[in-house]
């Protein structure tokens, strides 16, 4: 893998041409099936999901969509969900769980949208209630954050059985800029910010937090496929090792994951 620090790394989770969600739809997944919205108010397009088979198998997955363009990006929110995307998110994985079709899911987002029609609409419960639907879903999951992941936005589809990261992507409760802003009160000390929040795949990795990284190479914005290829063969092997496990027990290991996040952040952080 490229060293690069933890600063560049948030700027290549942000690169203007890295591949964004439906890339890795076009070259990982065949037969897919989009299903729409939440069922109470309306579609968000910054959460696409659906049915479609991955190696042949059915799978249902589910990403945050940015958007490229600025046509697209404004159709697709920037990849910022309002409550009826984590809904759809929920709706969905419900109907994995009923069918035992596993989910996995793709993290973009800078985080979820926080203007006041959000927060009127229950942004906060609908990601609560996405965690907790994940945390307790009887049927493998596995999340891969592929470019920028920030906050609740981006746990609320990243609770899993395994997680992983592309080399060059990022995975932070608050945005280096933000956390500059709240401790130097400047951004310009987002630098020093990121090295702090340990926001890169190598640093979580070493802290137990996610599985496994996916070596970009000379980066995903200057050669994707292979760097999709290379998920692909990842996502093929954790899927027959989930497979495997019973869903009682599935959901078990699932809950003794998120517990011991607890003692590993104690220990980086005391």
């Amino acid at each position: 893998m490229t060293s690069v620090t933890v600063w560049d790394s948030v700027g290549l989770a942000r690169h203007a041409k890295r591949p964004l969600f439906l890339d890795y739809v076009s070259h990982l997944f065949t037969e897919f099936d989009e299903l729409h919205g939440d069922r109470a108010f309306a579609d968000d397009r910054a959460v696409i999901g659906g049915l479609a088979r991955f190696n042949g198998a059915p799978v249902l997955i589910i990403g945050q969509h940015r958007g490229r363009s600025t046509r697209e990006r404004i159709a697709h929110n920037f990849g910022m969900a309002y409550p009826e995307g984590y809904r759809k998110a929920i709706r969905l994985v419900k109907l994995a769980e009923r069918f035992q079709i596993p989910v996995l899911t793709f993290i973009d987002t800078q985080g979820a949208y926080p203007g006041v029609d959000a927060e009127e609409r229950g942004q906060a419960e609908a990601i609560a209630k996405s965690i907790a639907t994940f945390s307790s879903l009887k049927t493998p999951i596995i999340a891969t954050i592929i470019g920028e992941g920030g906050s609740g936005g981006a746990l609320a589809i990243g609770v899993a059985d395994r997680v992983n990261m592309l080399q060059n992507s990022i995975y932070s409760v608050i945005s280096p800029e933000g956390c500059a802003s709240i401790l130097w009160k400047t951004a310009d000390k987002a630098p020093e910010a990121s090295e702090a929040l340990k926001l890169n795949a190598i640093n979580l990795l070493q802290l137990g937090l996610i599985d496994a990284i996916v070596d970009e190479g000379a980066g995903a914005h200057i050669e994707a496929k292979p760097v999709m290829t290379r998920l692909g063969e990842l996502l093929a092997a954790q899927l027959t090792q989930l497979k495997a496990i019973d869903r009682d027990t599935l959901v078990e290991l699932r809950y003794q994951r998120l517990k011991s996040f607890d003692s590993t952040l104690s220990l980086a952080t005391g």
